[in-house]
């Protein structure tokens, strides 16, 4: 396919960032090499790695599994260009120290190169150095590096030794994690095939980072505390110079002491961990060592960690805590505990329920307080572990109070006669209280492209799960007099296009003091008229075609909730906004869409509707894309070099139409960059690090905590779960995800764009920004799930479950209420209206009993929908049971045939 120029800007935009890495790139590469990589290699193999060590620096050229020699973890490829000062490699150490009095001093090995002088070496030590020559000569310590093995692991270790005669305190020890994260210059096959990208939990004593290669395949490498090297923080490198950018995250580094950043640069935000020093005395030495073991592959990596005896936690249903949820926690260790600490105080509770049959300790957590909270696990032999927890309102709140916020604080209705935006749910500011009515990147202050759309794109969503009348009023008149019509053509030749932004910047053709002058609009990103204008971009139909599929079904399912248009008129809008983007914006139409599994939702209801015609149709376009992302051997394209959001929608389309080959191939590299780990923010966070520039505030390349990709590659995740219900694993990374995606709302209902994981803020952004897209994730996915595990017995997730005898029940907490999925029985129940109150599953009968909620003003009827044979005393109504509600709740007993 050609690109025209209406896809340009883009494009433009990564080009420009290409050339401007390359540029970086070419002044590295032009300064003087110091690393000594011209000198002799040193190599070594141990069980489970060959380790190969650049002899002058002793720092690690390459790290490859036995099992896999042609990958290496670490970015050798790209040695040659970063063997300069200033550049970091596994093998490095940097720290701040102080003497009595005296301002903290940061050293680092990598700063200026020296060649290190190598130590005798033993059985078990592989590689020995004194790094003197690579460090400043006023440092107060001795540094010695040792490679060992221990069994089958590698020991990366650092004797550090006070060569005064006065105390000194370090108050940052970092060990820097460089792994091939650099995707610069490669296609998604080849960064598939060669990437990695790394999670860290950084929980002490338990802390661990889990390195993964992109296509999800082969061993994963886990690096472990071996030896005082508590995970206490995890600071981004951002003074080496390797350019980052959307094809680079940036690195990191495991902290020990982080004490001398918290008190400088990281002051005022709250840390995941109590900030440390370490006072050394006088010719006293102290060893620092991390290990590095291999796991079979990423689902195995927690069994890894109960063989190399880290604690392991598992918190059901995860780590980010409604109020109303009594939640299980399971301790995996060999050490009892001894007490736990909670801070702040009185925000959560903490009862001890036994243990598992298998000697798990098992204790009952509930969150009291609103917040983030850091519980420490003490254990009777000296390790401490942390868990963060994120306890949030019920979910019922949450999304009452969301749904608020959006029709009050965000509600634009004020004149505006060149934009016309009025009335809409507008971008806003949460730190200036203030709708944004402009913004330097046009589509933020546009209504379009996820940036702008999130807000009138969450709110319509929140109305699937929650519906609000007087909230449904003010949406309706937003679709006829502000989406029908401007943000999308109603007439013409580009009818049913989506324009990129209704906002655009123009000054010499529009009145003076249009625009303000504290505004930047000089950037690639204050788009002119024309520009604004062009319906090319296919991300931002799938946000068009959920605001009428919602409609739809709530004119549909309900009785005079919608009053504007018929039910009819909103599913046909959805089917032709459907077809559309792929006729109007073909180029990127090729790509997986975020929301793109509302295609599959609008492709149903046109089935259900007997809208032959219209669901042909719809199938064939979609089978065509569809069809195309089978013949790529990694299909998840997008505008972007290297994405996290096509994979929702190419596992959907691939799911239905049976390829279950390419479904494999996604749910895998999905599984790379959305782990599961105790701690509410890495937590089913599916990476992504650079929308911070596109629709935040603080506007930088930085891992991003639970933006839009958490909660939609959890509909894919959570779909499979569904067809493995045995795979637990898959159960805890989705449901991690979609709590994710409600985590950062605040207290009083503002959605933010994401969470900064930065130590120097650990706050959310305040645009509300692309929020909307992960919402939208969360409405269409939120679910109840009842499973058994063989030693952990019966779990709920989005609900709180007792089992006594045979009988297993469980009240449901989600703000949806309208579906549920019982595992041991591969039975998934969902409403189209109406709502459950709990469900009960005798275990010995087999039988399953729902008990509906009463009816209200607007839901007479529930309409239920069975994946099983199972025959209701009920009508049919495309293909649902229409099952007339009470004024009390009713019991209904499913048996299955």
């Amino acid at each position: 396919m050609q690109i025209t120029k209406k896809f340009s800007l883009l494009l433009i935009l990564i080009g420009t960032m290409s050339v401007q890495a390359q540029d970086y790139w070419s002044r590295i590469e032009k300064k003087e090499p110091t690393l000594g990589i011209a000198e002799v290699y040193q190599k070594f193999s141990t069980p489970t790695f060959q380790l190969k060590l650049v002899k002058a620096s002793q720092t690690v050229a390459g790290l490859r599994s036995n099992k896999n020699l042609n990958f290496d973890f670490t970015p050798s490829d790209r040695l040659e260009i970063r063997d300069k000062d200033g550049l970091y490699h596994l093998g490095d150490i940097n720290l701040r120290i102080k003497e009595t009095n005296s301002d903290w001093k940061s050293y680092s090995t990598a700063a200026k190169r020296g060649v290190i002088t190598p130590l005798e070496t033993s059985q078990k030590i592989l590689a020995a150095a004194d790094l003197a020559n690579t460090l400043p000569a006023d440092i107060p310590v001795t540094i010695k590096r040792y490679y060992e093995t221990n069994g089958n692991d590698l020991i990366l270790r650092f004797v550090i030794t006070n060569k005064t005669a006065n105390n000194i305190e370090i108050g940052a020890l970092g060990i820097p994690m460089i792994f091939n994260n650099i995707l610069e210059g490669r296609s998604l096959n080849e960064t598939h095939a060669q990437n990695v990208f790394f999670d860290p939990y950084i929980g002490m004593d338990a802390g661990y980072l889990e390195v993964k290669r992109l296509s999800g395949e082969g061993p994963a490498l886990v690096v472990m505390p071996e030896e005082n090297m508590a995970f206490e923080a995890y600071r981004p490198l951002n003074d080496d110079p390797t350019p980052r950018s959307i094809v680079f995250e940036g690195f990191h580094e495991w902290m020990v002491y982080s004490k001398a950043y918290a008190d400088n640069e990281w002051k005022g935000a709250e840390q995941w961990n109590k900030p440390t020093s370490l006072i050394l005395k006088p010719n006293e030495s102290k060893s620092f060592a991390l290990k590095m073991a291999l796991s079979e592959g990423i689902e195995d990596i927690q069994n890894t960690l109960v063989k190399e005896e880290i604690p392991v936690a598992t918190s059901i249903p995860g780590y980010v805590l409604p109020q109303d949820i009594k939640s299980q926690l399971f301790l995996n260790y060999k050490s009892d505990v001894s007490s736990f600490e909670i801070e702040p105080k009185g925000t959560l509770q903490i009862k001890e329920d036994g243990k598992t049959a298998k000697g798990l300790k098992k204790y009952t957590v509930s969150g009291v307080k609103w917040g983030r909270v850091r519980l420490t696990v003490n254990y009777k032999n000296g390790v401490k572990q942390t868990i963060n927890y994120k306890v949030i309102k019920p979910e019922t709140e949450v999304i009452k109070d969301f749904g608020h916020f959006l029709t009050t604080a965000q509600w634009f209705d004020q004149p505006d006669p060149i934009f016309k935006r009025n009335p809409s749910v507008i971008s806003y500011d949460y730190e200036t209280k203030k709708q944004l009515t402009q913004d330097s990147r046009a589509w933020v202050a546009g209504l379009s492209d996820e940036g702008g759309a999130g807000g009138w794109l969450a709110a319509i969503m929140k109305q699937l799960i929650q519906p609000d009348k007087e909230e449904i009023k003010k949406l309706e008149q937003f679709v006829d007099k502000t989406l029908w019509g401007n943000i999308q053509y109603s007439e013409g030749k580009n009818k049913y296009g989506v324009k990129k932004s209704v906002f655009y910047y123009e000054p010499d053709s529009l009145p003076k003091g249009t625009y303000s002058k504290d505004i930047d609009y000089s950037t690639w990103a204050a788009w002119k008229h024309k520009d604004a204008n062009d319906p090319g971009r296919s991300y931002n139909y799938p946000h068009v075609a959920a605001a009428y599929w919602t409609l739809y079904r709530l004119a549909r399912y309900n009785t005079g909730l919608v009053n504007s248009k018929s039910w009819d008129w909103y599913l046909k809008q959805a089917y032709y906004t459907s077809i559309a983007m792929t006729e109007q914006a073909p180029y990127y139409a090729q790509f997986g869409q975020m929301e793109g599994s509302v295609f599959l939702l609008i492709l149903e209801d046109l089935k259900n509707e007997n809208l032959t015609d219209m669901s042909s149709s719809l199938e064939s376009k979609m089978k065509e894309r569809a069809n195309h992302w089978r013949a790529l051997e990694y299909p998840f394209g997008s505008e972007m070099p290297w994405d996290s959001t096509g994979q929702e929608e190419v596992y959907m389309w691939s799911d239905y139409f049976g390829y279950e080959e390419k479904a494999d191939v996604t749910l895998n590299a999905i599984l790379a960059y959305m782990p599961t780990m105790p701690h509410w923010a890495y937590n089913g966070n599916a990476r992504r690090y650079w929308d911070f520039l596109y629709g935040g505030k603080l506007s930088r390349v930085e891992r991003q905590i639970h933006h839009y990709g958490s909660s939609l590659n959890a509909i894919p995740v959570l779909k499979q779960y569904r067809k493995k219900p045995e795979d637990l694993y898959l159960l805890k990374v989705g449901y991690g995800g979609l709590l994710g995606g409600i985590s950062n709302i605040t207290e009083d209902g503002f959605g933010p764009a994401a969470f900064h994981s930065y130590p120097s803020e650990l706050r959310i952004d305040y645009i509300s920004g692309d929020y909307g897209s992960g919402f939208y994730g969360y409405a269409v996915n939120t679910a109840t799930y009842i499973t058994k595990e063989d030693d952990l017995g019966w779990l709920a997730f989005g609900g709180n479950i007792t089992a006594k005898g045979d009988i297993v029940e469980v009240k449901l907490t989600t703000a949806a209420k309208s579906k549920v999925f019982i595992g041991p029985k591969q039975l998934w129940l969902t409403l189209d209206a109406g709502t459950f109150e709990k469900v009960t599953y005798n275990t010995k009968t087999d039988e399953v009993e729902i008990t509906l909620n009463s009816e209200n003003e607007f839901t007479p009827n529930a309409y239920l929908r069975i994946n099983k044979d199972i025959t209701l005393p009920y009508a049919k109504v495309r293909g649902a049971y229409e099952i007339p509600l009470q004024k009390k709740s009713i019991q209904i007993k499913l048996q299955q045939k």
